[in-house]
């Protein structure tokens, strides 16, 4: 039996020249923001940018928080609960002309435009709406839910 639990998320809007950098795993369907899950004790920063060295093997800097979104699924093979803290994040040695490298065998990463997140299938979905208002911005809205309130 699976205990129930809700996954904190540190998540990184890379973006340059109007694209945003894309994690996905090989076997999946959908993209996400890169980034990981935050460590008992770890600030979201710091465990973002952990992640962000063990993913891409860069250094980065975790500019700003932009916004959270709470995000709830069920399919045929999990259930899930979790909550992504999306920062906007500077990495001066990656660029939308070369493909990012990946230091994980199952993650690959793509640019896409940042008004065309819908087509790489990003999840969760509400991010192809709201990542754009954040980025033009410079700050965050605050919340966004894939769940009923």
């Amino acid at each position: 039996m699976v205990t129930p639990s809700i996954e904190v998320i540190a998540r990184a809007l890379i973006l340059k020249d109007g694209q945003a950098l894309l994690a996905h795993k090989k076997t999946a369907w959908n993209t996400f923001l890169p980034g990981g899950h935050v460590e008992y004790g770890e600030s979201a920063a710091v465990a973002l940018s952990r992640e962000l060295e063990e993913e891409l093997g860069v250094a980065v800097r975790v500019a700003r928080f932009l916004g959270a979104v709470e995000h709830a699924w069920d399919d045929a093979d999990s259930r899930g609960h979790e909550v992504n803290l999306v920062f906007a994040v500077d990495a001066p040695s990656l660029s939308p002309a070369v493909i990012a490298p990946s230091r994980e065998a199952h993650l690959e990463f793509l640019w896409q435009p940042l008004t065309a997140l819908a087509a790489r299938r990003l999840e969760p979905a509400v991010l192809c709406e709201v990542l754009p208002h954040w980025a033009a911005r410079g700050y965050g809205e605050g919340w966004a839910s894939t769940m009923a309130r």
